[in-house]
């Protein structure tokens, strides 16, 4: 989904506002040469005059109309004008503002927006029909110039957002694949734990328990099991990983969430830390290791992005759908700061990539009371109890 698109669905009366407005502009101009030129109609003028209200209209976003096809028909319109006016009895002054000033737009959308075969076919054709708009005239003169600068200087920009744009698709494809990897590395250590304790206790049966000879050919399956089960898993993790580049350490839980709200109560705005009684009990190892990332990036991004923020809500239960984490603060600019910085930052997204892989969800938005609030979900099968 391109900004526009996404920008759009989140704001339709805005976006169709926006519509409104470049179509008016655009037919303004069109209307403007077509009334300044009207002292002098000719076949030439009428052309123009109708080629700037198609081309125009392509400019305009359409919801049942890709931009590839409003752009491919702008050109087809504009060259056909272009080749009738210059073919034929050149006329002495044709204008075309409006058109060129069109395919401008065009232009620019088609290269930030379009994929990379669609933006290097239409992209040269929407440059050659802007330079060839001006040209129509017997003596283009000083519009030919402002055309040609405009066209470098839209293009060059529009370039420069593409290269932004593909820039930061790059850099959360690798946050995606960073927290994918740290949470295989969590995985690894949790079950790891787990599986290592059924291979210890299987040899001390098996040596302490002997009741006959198929219990201790059995304790032989289970031990030989759980040591295949540990070493496949430690080589895809192994895998996964980059060599030598993360050492084991303990995964995080609900215990450390406590010690992070009470280390930033210390130097930010109280928190108010809410943990059902009893979740130490049955939350898997991985949900808390998950929730205590999302606390630990939410309470980052309060100090950064909501310094006038006077009390922070911290809140962990357990929902039919697993565990529920809510986090909202009370501050004034939360929402727009939140809003600049997902922009340039990539938390959120590797925490939502995180939730995802997980089978749960993560949300950011503006607290309806006020202030900025982050909500997870983390599926759990409670019917299975988990034991550390």
């Amino acid at each position: 989904m391109s900004r526009w698109t996404g920008w759009a669905v989140r704001h339709p009366h805005r976006a169709a506002a926006a519509k409104a407005v470049l179509a008016a502009a655009l037919l303004f101009l069109v209307a403007f040469e077509g009334i300044a030129l009207a002292t002098q109609p000719s076949r030439p003028h009428a052309v123009v005059l109708a080629t700037g209200v198609l081309v125009c209209l392509c400019a305009v976003p359409y919801a049942w109309l890709p931009l590839p096809a409003r752009a491919a028909a702008a050109v087809a319109v504009s060259w056909t004008a272009s080749g009738v006016l210059m073919t034929g009895q050149h006329p002495t002054v044709v204008w075309g503002m409006g058109e060129d000033i069109a395919l401008l737009v065009l232009l620019s959308a088609v290269l930030t927006r379009s994929p990379d075969r669609t933006a290097a076919l239409l992209g040269p054709a929407l440059a050659v029909a802007i330079v060839a708009v001006p040209l129509r005239d017997l003596n283009p003169g000083w519009f030919t110039a402002l055309f040609c600068v405009l066209l470098v200087v839209v293009g060059t920009y529009s370039l420069l957002l593409r290269g932004h744009a593909t820039q930061r698709l790059r850099d959360m494809a690798a946050v995606r694949s960073a927290e994918r990897l740290e949470l295989a590395r969590e995985l690894h250590d949790l079950v790891a734990h787990h599986i290592t304790g059924i291979a210890v206790q299987a040899q001390a049966a098996r040596f302490t328990a002997l009741s006959g000879p198929d219990a201790a050919a059995t304790f032989q399956r289970i031990e030989t099991s759980a040591s295949e089960a540990l070493g496949a898993m430690r080589r895809l993790v192994r895998i996964l990983r980059e060599s030598g580049e993360a050492e084991t350490e303990p995964v995080a839980g609900l215990p450390e969430v406590r010690a992070l709200t009470e280390e930033f109560a210390r130097t930010g705005p109280p928190v108010a830390l809410y943990i059902e009684k009893g979740m130490e009990t049955w939350i898997p190892g991985e949900v808390a290791a998950g929730v205590h990332r999302v606390v630990r990036e939410s309470l980052t991004n309060i100090r950064k992005h909501a310094a006038d923020a006077t009390a922070v809500r911290i809140g962990v239960r357990g929902v039919p759908a697993g565990v529920e984490l809510r986090i909202a603060d009370d501050g004034k600019h939360a929402a727009l700061l939140a809003e600049n910085a997902r922009g340039g930052g990539f938390g959120l997204v590797g925490l939502a990539e995180r939730a995802k892989a997980m089978g749960g969800r993560l949300t950011a938005g503006p607290a309806p009371e006020g202030g900025w609030q982050v909500t997870a979900l983390f599926p759990v099968d409670r019917g299975t109890p988990t034991d550390d």
